[in-house]
């Protein structure tokens, strides 16, 4: 069975809306994909402010979950 593909912007929108419903990030949390030959990973990245704010690094681990389930199903454009 052949992955979906999405483009950067639809995953990211998708990895945000998830993040939204699942836990409580701070703003300021850009989210990049990296791609690695055949396969894509969530990056996270932020000021140092929004880093230091509380719930920051449970957003940065439930972005890699999130992007572990989508990269099984999508594949990215490009």
């Amino acid at each position: 069975m052949s992955k979906s593909i999405k483009t950067e912007a639809e995953l990211i929108a998708m990895a945000r809306a998830e993040l939204k419903v699942h836990s409580d990030c701070p703003d300021g949390i850009n989210i990049s994909v990296l791609r690695d030959g055949d396969s894509w990973e969530f990056r996270a990245s932020a000021d140092e402010a929004t880093i230091a704010k509380p719930g920051y690094p449970e957003c940065v681990a439930m972005l890699v979950q999130i992007g572990d389930h989508l990269s099984k199903q999508f594949d990215v454009k490009g």
